[in-house]
């Protein structure tokens, strides 16, 4: 199955010189939803993980049909504010200030090997936020899975120099 034609891109989105990858496409379509899951737990086969974290929001959708499918549960990765019991977060830079994603402080157990999933890499930056979080609560992501990868962005890269393994289901050129 080619998932790329189940990705809407969208020029100028959200501002000129975009081309936003849009999934909803993807994830409306029975076939292009079940293919994209069934693919990314195939990119796994054989590894061992405690759990599968999400990043939000797209990275919820996949992660916890991902989860299912492994028998795992799911952590979900979330913006600051977001979470009702005690979290704990990390500030990430963005292009102009930073942001903060958090999870609950009783989320991972130490030692936990964690599959991190999501939508799209393209910097890098909320993966890799994700990543350094999961391991102050105790956890180690050792593999991460994306629907889509910009590899012009250096995302890969980023997670790579973590000793992160990265895959993807397709990849763009551009932004």
């Amino acid at each position: 199955m080619d998932i790329k034609t189940f990705i809407r891109t969208i020029p100028d989105y959200p501002k000129a010189g975009i081309l936003f990858r849009d999934i909803t496409t993807l994830l409306s379509d029975p076939e292009g939803f079940r293919g994209a899951v069934d693919a990314l737990v195939a990119l796994h086969s054989g590894a061992t993980f405690s759990a599968v974290a999400g990043i939000e929001a797209r990275g919820f959708i996949l992660g916890g049909a991902v989860a299912h499918q492994l028998g795992l549960g799911f952590i979900p990765v979330r913006k600051k504010g977001k979470l009702p019991y005690d979290v704990i977060g990390q500030e990430y830079d963005l292009e102009y200030g930073t942001d903060t994603v958090e999870i609950h402080s009783d989320a991972v157990k130490d030692g936990d090997r964690i599959l991190l999933i999501d939508d799209l890499i393209a910097t890098g930056g909320t993966a890799e936020a994700a990543v350094k979080l999961i391991g102050r609560a105790g956890g180690n992501v050792t593999a991460s899975s994306f629907v889509i990868e910009l590899p012009e962005l250096g995302g890969r890269q980023r997670l790579e120099d973590l000793d992160i393994e990265v895959l993807s289901l397709c990849s763009f050129e551009g932004h």
